[in-house]
């Protein structure tokens, strides 16, 4: 089990920037991909980002590289997401997200192999 609290969403300007933190608890030991999801109204959960435990490898969605980074601490058990030059189609719910595996077996951008969720919480990207 893998407990996941959010923090840091909020309300930003076009082209301005946030930073979304997640502590993680629980089996924190295991080897674990962690990621971020976001929901907008009307839409499907989608990928955002995600990085592994073992060698902090990270895999982005296209709409989102080159503008957010997904830095993890292990020591720590945080996860973090920082958003730059976002633009009004970033607002959405994020969800932090922990996937426990074994071997080489993970799927780092399906949220339906990620067990674990987080609360959510709340980005507003507007004028």
């Amino acid at each position: 089990q893998v407990q996941l609290v959010e923090s840091g969403g909020g309300l930003a300007r076009p082209g301005g920037s946030l930073r979304l933190s997640c502590a993680a608890s629980g089996d924190t030991d295991s080897k674990n991909i962690m990621g971020w999801f976001r929901q907008a109204p009307g839409k499907e959960r989608e990928f955002v980002a995600s990085i592994l435990k073992v060698n902090h490898f990270a895999y982005y969605a296209d709409s989102v590289k080159g503008r957010f980074t997904i830095p993890r601490d292990n020591a720590r058990n945080t996860l973090s997401l920082q958003m730059n030059s976002l633009t009004p189609q970033a607002t959405a719910v994020y969800y932090c997200a922990a996937q426990l595996y074994a071997g080489e077996m993970y799927f780092p951008m399906r949220p339906d192999k990620y067990p674990y969720w987080g609360q959510g919480t709340q980005v507003t990207v507007s004028s």
